[in-house]
């Protein structure tokens, strides 16, 4: 690798198992998360057997649900989906902290990467704008950095 210059990163999904969880709350957000999710595991090579989608109710949920399919199914990745927008009260502190202490906790001790798809705005215009809108799909560049730290560890673990 050259001094400054990003080492190139490996985005072939296939042969390669995904988990989705995605929150059902603000489903008009998280419903086009999901889908540039999963448009990004499609064009990275992943099969549609290899993936396998859960809803859960709200972002509060997904570290639970997260460490369940970790322990179970043990996929190479989990892709986390959410959006939690912030309101007139503090419940928008306790679930965004909450949600990505546990999903960050899950992947430390599971050792499967968990991809952190949780969207944490002020507004639904915010929301709206990284959930495909001018400021991207969050939910597909969540699913290129699960790709790319399951073929990490995967060559990682060889």
């Amino acid at each position: 690798m050259t001094e400054g210059k990003p080492a190139e990163a490996n985005l072939d999904a296939r042969g390669l198992k995904f988990a989705v969880v995605c929150s059902r709350f603000n489903s008009v957000i998280t419903d086009r998360l999901l889908a540039g999710a999963l448009d990004a595991l499609k064009r990275s090579g992943a099969e549609d057997s290899d993936v396998e989608v859960l809803n859960v109710p709200g972002a509060w949920e997904l570290p639970l649900a997260a460490k369940t399919i970790a322990a179970g199914r043990k996929p190479d990745a989990i892709i986390a989906l959410g959006a939690v927008i912030r309101g007139d009260t503090p419940h928008f502190d306790f679930v965004a902290g909450q949600a990505a202490s546990g999903l960050m906790a899950v992947q430390l001790e599971t050792g499967i990467p968990v991809a952190f798809g949780v969207l944490t705005t002020n507004t639904v215009e915010q929301a709206t704008d990284r959930a495909g809108g001018k400021d991207g799909n969050k939910g597909d560049d969540a699913a290129i950095s699960a790709i790319e730290m399951a073929a990490t560890l995967r060559r990682l673990r060889e």
